[in-house]
């Protein structure tokens, strides 16, 4: 165990040798008892893909309560990972010194110590994975919580500013400007708010109520031109368009597939939201023309945190959040959103049902 300071990283300098071998006296001892009991061929196939006899009700092992001590410390997955290495490496050392020649009985046991390493390395992969990802999540909760409150005074402020009439330009300009910006501020919080609800298990909220999705589609298709005075958008509607819909939330996801039009499409060509009532669903349509989506980039298009290169025929520095969002609140209602693009343009197809399942 004396090689775990020579392979750990900057996290690993920073800790003693006690520290740096805090779990692995239980580790040991935990192979130790598995190398003590039968083992059947189907244990050793699950070990061997990594996986640990323990469930949700059962305490944590000593590999996983190491993951995560781990991940509370700072390490990267590779400085972790190489402390287990450091540790096979050791434990067979001092083995074969001892032994000296190896029987097969001793290379059964020296199997089986693999297979109980490999699992060790799988549970606290798991737990280090899980524990960083829930830290990076509350964060960013976190962040949007507090952010909201100084962008609400901005937001309040400068709208006050605006409607008392007392100044003149170019402060108008100025504060209007501050005005937009703070409220595209306000909505990018919103979809972290989102995005962590999203991926802590929560979900989103939806508050089903009787929606009247032409109307819907006006206002979102008024806003958006509102903000994109130089984009040409039109919203067509047909047939029974009503039913039971968290309207907010319908509107959130017209919004941001309409501005996503305006970004990636063609700037001399109107922007198309269609809205078709049909027996049991409605169907929303929003069409851009422009170049097409890579086919590439398709698969991965709702991910969240999908950074798309400058360059590309979709420029942006966009996080892709819009997108996720959308086909969150599309879910959350029990219906589908998917996408086509090609050189006539590209759609994205809302289908949503009348009701809930």
């Amino acid at each position: 165990m004396g090689r775990l300071r020579a392979t750990s990283g900057p996290a690993g300098k920073t800790m003693d040798l006690t520290a740096l071998r805090d779990h692995a006296q239980a580790m040991l001892h935990e192979i130790v008892e598995d190398l003590r009991t039968p083992q059947t061929k189907t244990e050793q196939t699950e070990k061997s893909k990594g996986n640990s006899d323990t469930g949700p009700e059962t305490p944590d092992t000593p590999a996983e309560v190491h993951g995560a001590g781990r991940a509370a410390s700072g390490f990267t997955l590779g400085e972790m990972v190489s402390e287990y290495r450091a540790l096979r490496a050791s434990v067979i050392r001092l083995w074969t010194k001892e032994k000296g020649t190896l029987t097969g009985a001793d290379l059964e046991d020296l199997m089986r110590f693999n297979e109980a390493i490999d699992q060790a390395t799988a549970e606290s992969i798991t737990r280090f994975v899980q524990d960083l990802d829930h830290s990076k999540e509350m964060f960013l909760a976190i962040l949007g919580h507090d952010l909201r409150t100084p962008l609400g005074a901005v937001i309040m402020s400068s709208q006050f500013m605006l409607d008392t009439g007392d100044l003149k330009e170019p402060h108008v300009a100025l504060t209007g400007r501050i005005l937009r910006s703070a409220r595209r501020m306000n909505q990018m919080v919103g979809y972290l708010l989102d995005l962590t609800r999203s991926q802590l298990g929560t979900g989103l909220p939806i508050v089903r109520e009787k929606t009247d999705l032409a109307r819907v589609a006006r206002d979102a298709v008024e806003e958006t031109a509102a903000a994109n005075p130089a984009s040409v958008l039109k919203v067509e509607t047909s047939g029974d368009v009503r039913g039971e819909w968290d309207s907010a939330r319908i509107s959130q996801v017209l919004t941001n597939l309409l501005s996503n039009a305006v970004q990636h499409g063609s700037a001399t060509t109107p922007i198309s939201l269609t809205v078709e009532g049909k027996a049991k669903e409605v169907v929303l349509r929003v069409h851009n023309s422009g170049a097409a989506i890579p086919r590439g980039d398709l698969a991965g298009l709702f991910d969240p945190l999908k950074l798309v290169k400058a360059g590309e025929p979709h420029d942006s520095t966009s996080l892709g959040l819009g997108l996720f969002i959308a086909e969150r609140v599309v879910t959350a209602h029990g219906g589908t959103i998917g996408v086509e693009s090609s050189a006539d343009g590209t759609s994205f197809t809302v289908r949503l049902p009348r009701r809930a399942a």
